[in-house]
């Protein structure tokens, strides 16, 4: 009796630390699986559609801008954690943050981020968001990299993001501009090698103007009739 006893809860103990995995590893894959899944149109719909006032935005100066600020050595630089943020009033903007995916060191979009993209797309098409136009960043976390060279990839991931949606997916080209920050303004400044910081944002930018109605042509003023000869 005590020998039968001794051999079932041997293997109720063997079998415990197998149970145990069976469900840490469902948990995970869960988890894991939250995290991955692309955001729903709504989702970024909603990040989106809360439009104040057209921010002050000069693409080529900025780009400039960080081109120059990325390849200077700046003496007594006070690091990644406390460099001043390159364009503060972007911060201000109502956006939208992507786990888009690249291949290493390049601007080719991974497809598991192909879904991503897709449903980018089919937020700026929403009756809400038409009258808008948008700006994609890019970012990128600190690695072994120069400054310069993560501010050049930045610019190139956010083109290539541009680029898709607009030959794609055919929104219009006046409605997207594209500008890379690259080190120059973390998402999460506390921690550069952060994952977070090499996410690509889109930002809510203007109003698109009205368009102006024609205003009608005047009418011929009537030709005058010959005076009649006497």
């Amino acid at each position: 009796m005590r020998a039968a006893w001794l051999r079932t809860w041997l293997r109720t103990w063997l079998s415990f630390p197998r149970v145990a995995l069976a469900v840490a590893l469902t948990l995970a894959a869960a988890t894991a699986h939250a995290q991955t899944a692309p955001p729903t149109r709504d989702d970024i719909v909603a990040k989106l559609n809360h439009y104040e006032q057209d921010a002050e935005f000069d693409q080529p100066a900025l780009k400039q801008q960080v081109m120059e600020r990325a390849k200077t050595r700046i003496k007594n630089d006070p690091g990644p954690v406390n460099r001043p943020l390159i364009a503060p009033d972007l911060a201000k903007l109502p956006a939208f943050n992507a786990a888009i995916q690249f291949d290493d060191d390049t601007p080719i979009i991974q497809p598991a981020s192909y879904q991503t993209v897709g449903r980018l797309a089919d937020a700026l098409v929403h009756a809400s968001l038409l009258p808008y136009t948008f700006l994609i960043v890019g970012h990128v976390e600190s690695n072994s990299k120069t400054r310069e060279a993560n501010a050049i990839l930045s610019q190139r991931r956010a083109d290539a993001i541009r680029d898709v949606l607009v030959n794609t997916f055919k929104i219009s080209a006046k409605r997207l501009q594209s500008i890379g920050l690259g080190e120059e303004q973390f998402l999460e400044r506390a921690k550069p090698t952060s994952p977070v910081n090499g996410q690509m944002q889109i930002m809510t930018l203007a109003r698109i103007p009205d368009e102006q109605p024609a205003t009608p042509a005047k009418p011929a003023a009537p030709a005058k009739k010959p005076a009649k000869k006497r």
